[in-house]
Formats: C-alpha cells, sequence, structure tokens
C-alpha cells in the first residue's frame, strides 16, 4: 500500500507549537501522529537534515525523539543507513491485539464514569469515518478509525491509558500498511464503528463490548491471514 504525495511536506511548522513539553516528545509526538494518519509507511527512510530543519530544531534534539519513537517500536535504526520507520511483523500484530483488548473493552464496560464529551468524541470518529467512505477516501478511513480507537480508549478518563493508546494505535497504522485493499478492509467496520457508538450513546455498554470484542477477532484474523504468507 502506497501513501501518495511526499510525507515531508506533511510535516507542520512548529517553531511556536512546542509547547510546555520538552521539544523532543514534541517532535516525537508530531511523527507519531503522522504515523497514526498513515503519512508514514513502514521502510520509510527519515531524513535528519530534512526534519531538524522543517522543524527547526537541533540534529541532537531529532535524535532524541527518535530514541524516544525507537523504543515505542515505530522506528528503527539500521547501522550505517540510517533512521527508518519501523515494519511490524505477525508477532507484533498478534501482541498489539492483546494489549488493546483489555484497555479498550474496559474503557467501554467503564463508559458510564466517561468523562464529559468522551463519548461524542466517540460520534465524531464514526461521522468522519462515513464522511471519508462518502468522498472515496479509503485511506481516510482508516485514519477515521484510528481516532475511534484512541477515542475509545478515552473513555477510561486516564492519561496514561490514552498515552498507551496512542502507542499502540500508531504501531497498528503500520500494520495495516500490509492490506493491499484499503477500502475491502476498512469500509466493512465502518458500521460496526457507528453499532458500537449508538449503544454507548444508549448507555448499553456490555452490549458495546461484545460488540468490540467480535470486531477484534475479526480484524485480528484478517490481517494475521494478510501476513502468514510472508512469515
Amino acid at each position: 500500500m502506497t501513501v501518495t504525495g511526499d510525507w515531508i511536506d506533511r510535516l507542520p511548522d512548529v517553531a511556536e507549537a512546542m509547547g510546555r513539553s520538552s521539544t523532543a516528545e514534541r517532535v516525537a509526538d508530531m511523527l507519531r501522529e503522522l504515523v497514526i494518519d498513515g503519512a508514514l509507511a513502514p521502510g520509510t527512510r527519515l531524513s535528519e537534515q530534512k526534519i531538524s530543519e522543517k522543524f527547526k530544531v537541533s540534529r541532537n534534539t531529532l535524535r532524541e525523539a527518535f530514541r524516544l519513537l525507537g523504543h515505542e517500536r515505530l522506528l528503527v535504526h539500521e547501522f550505517n543507513r540510517g533512521v527508518f520507520v519501523a515494519k511490524p511483523g505477525l508477532d507484533d500484530v498478534v501482541d498489539l491485539y492483546r494489549a488493546r483488548r483489555p484497555l479498550e473493552l474496559a474503557a467501554v464496560r467503564g463508559a458510564a464514569s466517561a468523562p464529559a464529551g468522551a463519548v461524542g468524541a466517540v460520534r465524531a470518529a464514526v461521522e468522519e469515518g462515513e464522511a471519508a467512505e462518502a468522498r472515496g477516501d479509503w485511506w481516510g478511513i482508516g485514519t477515521a478509525n484510528m481516532h475511534f480507537h484512541q477515542a475509545i480508549g478515552e473513555l477510561a478518563g486516564s492519561t496514561r491509558v490514552a498515552e498507551v493508546m496512542r502507542q499502540l494505535l500508531a504501531e497498528m497504522r503500520l500494520a495495516f500498511h500490509v492490506m493491499a485493499a484499503p477500502r475491502e478492509f476498512h469500509a466493512p467496520y465502518l458500521d460496526e464503528n457507528r453499532a458500537i457508538y449508538e449503544r454507548l450513546a444508549d448507555g448499553r455498554f456490555e452490549e458495546a463490548a461484545e460488540r468490540l470484542a467480535a470486531y477484534f477477532d475479526r480484524a485480528e484474523d484478517q490481517l494475521v491471514r494478510a501476513f502468514a504468507p510472508s512469515r
């Protein structure tokens, strides 16, 4: 699967956007978001010169950001070759679903105490996916799906769960690149996303969790089968 366009052009100008977090952490955050949005595909080589110039940060700062993302399994350093976006394998896919299930299912089951606006964020992600489908943006559906699951995690009202979910979803997005037909893979889940949201909105949290559990089983099976021939 190929993402068109030069991803370097999608990097924001962050000279005034570093906020209170450290510069390296902020750079890592934005590179992670590019992964979640599908702009950085597995195997992409990251140019220190181009990124440091775009972000207006030193190479030492950028290397620290790379180190942080390396710990999250999003980047790998290859000796004498440079830094590359990681390529998840079959074992990674299985482990990612093993990690996601308890986090997201618990968040759904406990959604009665979700923060204000959290269920609305799930709805917004559902509508984002439906809008992408209406304009034939199948890759955009994948991005909306990432936002849907991020919103599901945020039902827990935990900054730690939200942080872990961002890392897991970035890895998941890299795994999705193995699917050669994004429309056939992503589009069928739009109805499931809406069904889960509607149950959340109605307070039928256990039903929503049951739908999500079945959803995970189906998606994991599809990805495992996609990865299996290359094992």
